[in-house]
């Protein structure tokens, strides 16, 4: 099921990304260490009293520097209206409305959709609350003073962000298996969708960046039902220049959070890129099945290990996505394109997998034997038992004595146990630890 989105708006330096960085870095519910992760943060998942939900912030993709201030406002306002189901619009307090407050705050009127006026940077709630009064004038109703460098009013704040998000439940036609095509421009994604689906609706240009909206394709395969989500290409901040261009990004993230199985697409000749990371970064945090599809392979001079090597080459760069499967074809060779589909459903049943407690605990158990847990000080981690509290992606709760003991090694070494015993290639796995008392 898709969670609602909260999108972060507001003009440059009124405190959108410290907000963000607080929310997620303090309020995560599921705690889970990713090195090597490198890409910019501006999405994320976190929960608040049990409601979970995903947060895009708008101000890491920034226009140009020569843009004027209202241009940019107007672009991320166009993007929060399209694609959040609760926009947070941040204003500066020490500063007062400005005009790119004004302007923005007009558009938002008209959108329908929930806004939530936050007035940050306001230290003092009991001196600050009479230059809240300024801020009616948006027309937003209520202004929230809060403090994001020192989390003040925070938890009142969380509670009507809660509150806003519709109440309907979301598009979850579990028969049907979501596909997002992610990856650069120009690496084949609408070539593909093209193929798999025997449409030409999506256009196909040797022009990078010619798809700039998501297109959903449902289609039927080997009496399954699928809908492929062909993404706009995801760029490099350096190399987006157009208006359009700009919150493509943020769309082809709005595109994986609603899909169940992301593929990522590189380009053979190109090789992975630090964009190639970043895109597989997001479709990992967020818990989607990935897999990494390398088109273009009949342009390769092959050897004997080629396809060995370069896979090898993927290995080292995604090391937080190891569990991805990776698959060499040719578009416009028609070469092994419909594994892609035959894949995913795959890694689908591997994240709807559900393990018995007891079959999960007997694997634990050995392993623990096999290799004592850390210790520090005298005192060894302890895992009382574990069970599986979750599907898409798979989540298990260990009860333990100490999390400051849960190093991620050691948790990484049981994650693999657990891989090893049962297949769960394609997708991540997450856990959730318990502490509890010795006795108790």
């Amino acid at each position: 099921m898709s969670k609602p989105v909260l999108a972060i708006i507001g003009r440059p330096n009124v405190g959108k990304s410290t907000f963000f960085n607080k929310i997620i870095g303090e309020r995560r519910a599921i705690v889970e260490d990713t090195p090597g992760v490198t890409r910019d943060r501006i999405y994320a998942e976190t929960e608040w009293n049990g409601k979970p939900f995903a947060i895009i912030d708008t101000g890491g993709i920034e226009p140009n520097s020569e843009d004027p201030i209202l241009s940019q406002m107007r672009e991320q306002a166009v993007m929060a209206m399209e694609m959040s189901d609760v926009i947070l619009f941040m204003v500066d307090g020490k500063d007062g409305i400005t005009t790119a407050d004004s302007e923005v705050a007009s558009m938002l009127r008209r959108t329908g959709k929930p806004v939530i006026l936050v007035v940050n940077k306001v230290d003092n709630m009991k001196k600050g609350s009479d230059n809240l009064y300024d801020f009616y004038e948006l027309g937003l109703g209520n202004p929230v003073p809060i403090s994001s460098v020192n989390m003040l009013n925070f938890g009142d704040l969380l509670d009507d962000i809660v509150a806003s998000f519709p109440d309907d439940e979301y598009d979850d036609n579990e028969s049907e298996i979501k596909i997002a095509i992610i990856g650069k421009p120009n690496v084949g994604k609408s070539s593909l969708v093209n193929e798999l689906t025997n449409k030409t609706r999506v256009i196909v240009s040797n022009i990078a960046g010619t798809t700039r909206d998501s297109i959903d394709m449902p289609f039927e395969y080997k009496d399954s039902r699928y809908t492929l989500i062909d993404t706009a290409g995801i760029r490099r901040k350096s190399k987006v220049s157009e208006n359009i261009e700009k919150y493509s990004v943020i769309r082809a993230i709005s595109a994986i959070e609603r899909c169940d199985i992301c593929v990522l697409m590189i380009d053979a000749e190109s090789g992975i890129t630090e964009q190639d990371k970043k895109i597989a970064g997001v479709a990992h945090e967020a818990g989607k099945g990935l897999l990494i599809v390398v088109n273009k392979w009949d342009l390769i001079q092959k050897e004997t290990n080629t396809m060995r090597d370069y896979e090898k080459i993927i290995r080292s760069e995604l090391l937080f996505a190891s569990y991805a499967p990776v698959l060499f074809i040719s578009v416009l060779k028609r070469r092994k394109i419909y594994d892609v589909i035959e894949i995913a459903k795959k890694i689908q049943d591997n994240r709807t997998r559900r393990i018995s407690t007891g079959r999960l605990n007997n694997v634990i158990e050995d392993a623990i034997m096999m290799k004592q847990p850390p210790s520090d000080k005298g005192k060894r981690l302890k895992i009382y038992y574990t069970s599986q509290i979750g599907t898409m992606p798979p989540l298990f709760s260990f009860n333990i004595n100490s999390r400051d003991l849960a190093h991620f090694s050691y948790m990484r070494y049981l994650e693999n146990k657990i891989r090893e015993a049962f297949d769960f290639e394609g997708t991540s796995l997450k856990f959730i630890f318990n502490e509890k008392r010795e006795g108790r």
